[in-house]
Parts: structure tokens; sequence; C-alpha cells
């Protein structure tokens, strides 16, 4: 029973990265779902905007790398667990209230899960440091970007109300970056990162904290 219990333990620990990158997927699907809340967009078009959320900064960030196929290409299993959590999320929508603040908790899981996704992928690279944060920014936010033009809303990352959104992603992508070249387990700094963003875009929301706004003297009178 031990032998199978340590087993079982050393499967989930070689195949955790994996399965939190399923995670991660999935959780950006939930966080495009909700984006649709009240929009009066059918299963399809829900089915769209949590594929597009889930898979968008990946793909953006294969094509740029020069990775093709891209992923969810290499590996379909990754538009199963985006339509499976888009699909779940949908029916539990309609049958329940969830919080209004809902979509901005989910969006912060999902900043920081590609967070450390595109850490684990951009240090795999080895590009120099500059290069890899910006890799990993752009796995953070592009598929919220495009889940919000689809929409027809200014994308999160540009509204000054959203607190520390690229913010927290790039401050996770530097601390990432820089415990990579520090700790024997480059893993262990893409989540340490994860950790940053997490705490940075909860904590913005929590009280409020934004960068200062780029406006005319002018128009602040």
């Amino acid at each position: 029973m031990q032998f199978i219990m340590i087993s079982a333990g050393e499967v989930l620990l070689n195949h955790a990265p994996y399965l939190l990158d399923h995670f991660a997927v999935g959780v950006g699907a939930i966080s495009g779902v909700l984006a649709a809340r009240g929009r009066n967009v059918d299963l399809f078009g829900v089915l769209v905007l949590a594929l597009v959320a889930a898979l968008g900064g990946g793909t953006v960030r294969d094509l740029v790398t020069g990775e093709l196929p891209v992923t969810w290409i290499r590996d379909p299993s990754f538009i199963g667990t985006a339509a499976t959590a888009g699909v779940l999320t949908f029916f539990l929508v309609r049958i329940t209230a969830l919080p209004a603040n809902l979509l901005l908790i989910a969006d912060a899981f999902a900043l920081a899960l590609f967070t450390m996704s595109g850490a684990k992928r951009a240090l795999s690279l080895d590009v120099a440091p500059p290069i890899a944060i910006v890799l990993i920014v752009m796995t953070g936010v592009a598929g919220g970007i495009a889940r919000d033009v689809l929409i027809g809303e200014i994308p999160l990352v540009f509204r000054p109300q959203i607190y520390l959104y690229a913010t927290a992603v790039m401050l996770g992508a530097i601390v990432s970056v820089v415990l990579s070249k520090i700790l024997p387990n480059p893993e262990a700094g893409a989540l340490i990162g994860a950790a940053v963003t997490l705490f940075l875009r909860l904590a913005a929301i929590r009280w409020k904290i934004r960068l200062p706004v780029f406006r005319l003297k002018s128009e602040a009178e």
C-alpha cells in the first residue's frame, strides 16, 4: 500500500507542471465565460470567449517565438479542458447567482497561473532576461486583451480602476526570471513568481492600489 502511495505521489509530482498548465487553461476559460455575463451571448459565443481567454496568450507567445505548431495544436487536450470549463461555467452561471467580483478574482488566478506557464516556457528557451519577461507578460495578458476586445470592452489591462493588472504580471515575471538564476530548480522560481503575481493582484483589488493615470494638467483641474 505504501509503495502504491509513493508511486502515485511520484506520478503526480512528475506531471504537476502539465496538470497546472491545464488548470491555468481551465481558469482562463472561466474568466472568458464570466466576461460574457449580461451580454446576451449564446453558448457558441461563450465558448469562443472561453477558448480565446484560455489559449490566446500561449498562442501569441508560441507564434512570436516560432514554436509551431502552437501548444493546443500539438496537444488538443488543452482545447478539451477549456471547452469543458467553459460549458460547465456557462450552465452554473445560469442556475445560480455568483458574486459580482468573481470575474476579477478568476482573472487574478488566471494571470498568476499563466505567469507560471509563461515563465516555464520562456526560461526553457534560454533567451535574454528582458525577452523572457516580455514573453511571460505576453502569456499572461494577451488572452484577456483578445477576450475584452471581442465583447467590445476596453481591455482590463488598460483600465486604471482594475488595479495592477499587467504590472502584477510583470513583477511576477521579474521575480521568476531572477530566481531562475539563483535557485537550482527554475520551476520553483516560476511558482514563486506566480504567487507574487496573485498576491499583488488580489491586494490591489482589495485595497484599490493602482499606478498614476496619465492626464494633462488642464484635464486634472
